[in-house]
């Protein structure tokens, strides 16, 4: 087909990312410019990941649709790509896209994954100037365009508070996330559904409320150890994680979902109907201050917190509280393997959120 002068139509496989290739041979024929529809797979979420050799557009699948039936609706279909400009404060953002990575964890299922997501998608980024001809910056989509932004807010996180340990960062990044978006509604994901914990996490990196998180859950380098033996790792393993001589049978094994993590991820099955575990919170906020729970319960788990208060008054004063899980015998046989919700230490100023995911075995 002659494409001399022409506006190119062209598919993006499944699992495709770069599609350089696609517009090399468009203008190697004469193709103008090239229009880009997504698969099915990757819904809504378009992103600019390869540095465009000819004027480009990038569609949505349903788009995608809508443009392939007006060509076959016409002889002499035309098209015309225009750029308007940039349009920013989109009330659907922040999505999560088709590329950003899904949980359960497969090694680790007693630890909710993911924990945080991030901007990871159009970000304008510095890129090899000699790629293409294109010049020294690029927009770019990838997870490895999300964890830098991480890394930074870590960063920030660390200048403003020198003695948190990693931990403690992490818990305050997580507890402090946004579960919604411009619109306060939840956070869709590339097919414009509500996207799950296995794709939000705790939710979207929220860096001035981190900074001021009131309470944080941290975890001291010993527990890694009892968290990893307690995984079934040789004690050589072990030992190459913490960097010296590891003994596994001597030393205290704790479940999983036992680690003192800002999330929750459970396992009840016909065997294990009730499970209980701890968690132990570091006042980093207000001196004297009360956090009172809050509730919200997965379907088809029963949640209780014990205390139910817990009163500060002191920095860096400790409380620990038990959270207890049992199922709800299912009803009828419309019971999903997976359910969330999430518990909530509220204060006076702060609000403190740790999401759970609950897997019925």
């Amino acid at each position: 087909m002659d494409v001399r002068g022409k506006v190119v139509v062209c598919d993006t496989e499944d699992g495709a990312i770069y599609v350089s290739d696609k517009e090399e041979e468009v203008k190697n024929a004469g193709g103008v410019a090239i229009i880009l529809p997504n698969n099915k797979y990757r819904g809504f979420s378009t992103s600019e990941i390869n540095a465009d050799i000819l004027p480009a557009t990038h569609l949505s699948y349903s788009s995608g649709l809508k443009i392939k039936a007006y060509i076959n609706s016409t002889t002499k279909p035309t098209a015309t790509i225009e750029f308007k400009g940039t349009i920013i404060g989109i009330s659907s953002a922040p999505e999560v896209a088709h590329f950003s990575s899904r949980g359960p964890s497969l090694t680790s299922p007693g630890i909710l994954k993911p924990d945080i997501i991030g901007p990871g998608a159009n970000i304008l980024a510095a890129w090899p100037a000699n790629r293409m001809n294109s010049s020294s910056f690029n927009i770019v989509s990838g997870t490895s365009l999300s964890c830098p932004h991480l890394s930074g807010v870590a960063a920030l996180l660390k200048s403003t508070h020198p003695e948190w340990s990693p931990a403690a960062i992490k818990s305050a990044i997580m507890t402090t996330a946004d579960e919604v978006n411009h619109e306060n509604k939840p956070i869709m994901d590339q097919t414009h559904q509500p996207a799950d914990i296995f794709a939000v996490g705790a939710g979207h990196v929220n860096p001035s409320r981190a900074n001021d998180p009131g309470l944080i859950y941290d975890i001291q380098p010993e527990d890694y150890i009892h968290y990893l033996c307690g995984l079934g790792y040789s004690d050589s393993q072990v030992g190459i994680v913490v960097n010296r001589r590891v003994n596994c049978s001597e030393e205290s094994t704790i479940p999983e979902a036992q680690l003192n993590y800002p999330s929750s991820s459970i396992a009840l099955g016909s065997s294990t109907t009730t499970q209980e575990f701890t968690r132990t919170a570091t006042n980093v906020g207000a001196v004297d201050s009360t956090y009172i729970i809050e509730i919200f319960a997965p379907p088809g788990v029963n949640v209780s917190v014990k205390p139910d208060k817990l009163d500060f008054t002191r920095l860096n004063q400790k409380k620990t509280y038990a959270v207890m899980f049992s199922k709800i015998r299912a009803k009828g046989k419309n019971r999903k393997p997976h359910a969330q919700g999430f518990l909530r230490w509220v204060s006076a100023k702060h609000s403190v959120r740790s999401p759970i995911s609950v897997k019925f075995e």
